[in-house]
């Protein structure tokens, strides 16, 4: 049996009041109601990646330690079940992803390949983490609200800790991802309106179940950061110039901001790269704050959007992702329609078969040079979040309708 880890001694933080919290896995928000972070970790130096670990938690020594913990005063949430051993990482084999050297658009760049994480989506990052941690508080079933790749990789882990997960999809959510979910074993329950209505119930809910929500749990961010870290790795142990990906809720710019921040704290890292952010022009709050200098939402009459992973009007975390892109000397990019629909297929005519949110990050590769924030002779690191197969009925609308 292995030998209780340690406790943790990093904390939860309020990044909007400073207020501190005890690391427990069970909160995933302040008292009042406000998004929190895990305080940041000590940056990995070479030598402390366990390399003989062939997923993320090859960087185990950055994540919150996993340990059990009695539910008690300041937890969120109802009562786990009891307290049990210690216990390993959940994990299926994510992280270790390709860096695929190509070029886009006239222009250098690394495709990061996210869709060879075990459920299809970067979303395992934060889910093996996040599931790993309430785990290890013996917990047996979590609810979580997702517009697809976030449930489905919530049920994939869920399922191989074997706990217990309800779904919440929008209505419209494609039958591919909840199909996923369902073979899962999770229960799907869709929820009439848009993402923010299915984000709703999900928080009238989370009153009576353990919430596992990969836009809300700190502790999906720490998983989600493991990208900074393995982009570092994949690139002889230095910073890109620029990473692009597409933004919702913003998971991927706070993971790169997390992570390449911890580096450049240790001195592992000269700089931030840049992160250029791209939202789809139908749906584009962060967008629409960052270029009217704010940090609140900005009114937008927002339409759906070929790019569903993304349809969020109101990013829980939206000043801390603007934070995050300034920080870094970044910059967003609202993508049209007609430009997500031609990156997909292209991106398919070269043997890369990427969902519609996903290629939303490639279409904004040629704003971005057009800008002048790409700069020649660079490195630039493009996520592509998604495979494609998550999408069989928006893909056959667009390889089907092509001219």
């Amino acid at each position: 049996m292995e030998a209780p880890q340690q406790r943790d001694p990093r904390h939860l933080s309020d990044p909007r009041s400073g207020r501190r919290y005890p690391l427990d896995p069970l909160r995933w928000r302040g008292d009042d109601g406000t998004p929190l972070l895990v305080s940041p970790a000590r940056g990995l130096a070479p030598a402390d990646i366990e390399t003989a670990d062939r997923s993320l938690w090859r960087y185990r020594a950055a994540l919150p330690a996993l340990h059990t913990a009695q539910t008690g005063p300041g937890t969120s949430g109802p009562p786990a079940r009891a307290a049990q051993p210690a216990v390993r990482p959940v994990s299926l084999g994510e992280g270790c992803t390709p860096l695929l050297r190509w070029t886009w658009g006239g222009v250098e760049v690394g495709f990061k390949l996210e869709w060879f994480n075990p459920s299809g989506s970067f979303k395992d990052r934060g889910s093996s983490v996040m599931i790993s941690a309430l785990a290890a508080q013996g917990v047996g079933e979590v609810l979580e609200d997702s517009s697809g790749n976030g449930g489905s990789s919530v049920a994939a882990y869920c399922a191989a800790a074997g706990v217990d997960a309800t779904i919440l999809v929008p209505e419209h959510t494609s039958p591919a991802k909840t199909l996923q979910a369902t073979a899962y074993g999770a229960r799907v329950t869709p929820i009439p309106g848009d993402r923010d209505a299915t984000a709703a119930a999900a928080l009238r809910r989370a009153e009576h179940t353990v919430y596992a929500s990969h836009n809300w749990h700190p502790y999906f961010l720490e998983g989600t950061k493991t990208l900074a870290y393995e982009i570092w790795e994949d690139l002889g142990f230095r910073a890109p110039d620029a990473v692009v990906t597409v933004a919702g809720a913003g998971s991927t710019v706070l993971g790169c901001d997390l992570g390449f921040g911890e580096l450049l704290d240790a001195g592992q890292i000269a700089a931030r790269p840049r992160l250029l952010v791209a939202q789809p022009a139908n749906c584009a709050p962060l967008h629409a704050a960052f270029h009217a200098g704010r940090d609140t939402p900005v009114p937008g009459g927002w339409q759906p959007t070929l790019a569903e992973g993304t349809a969020i009007k109101e990013p829980i975390r939206l000043p801390e992702v603007l934070a995050a892109v300034r920080r870094s000397g970044g910059s967003t990019a609202a993508i049209p329609e007609a430009d997500i629909a031609s990156a997909v297929r292209r991106l398919a005519a070269t043997g890369l078969y990427a969902e519609p949110t996903s290629a939303t990050a490639a279409a904004a590769v040629e704003v971005f040079a057009a800008r002048g924030q790409l700069r020649p002779g660079g490195t630039t690191v493009v996520i592509l979040t998604g495979s494609a197969l998550k999408a069989p009925t928006a893909m056959a609308t667009l390889v089907e309708g092509a001219p």
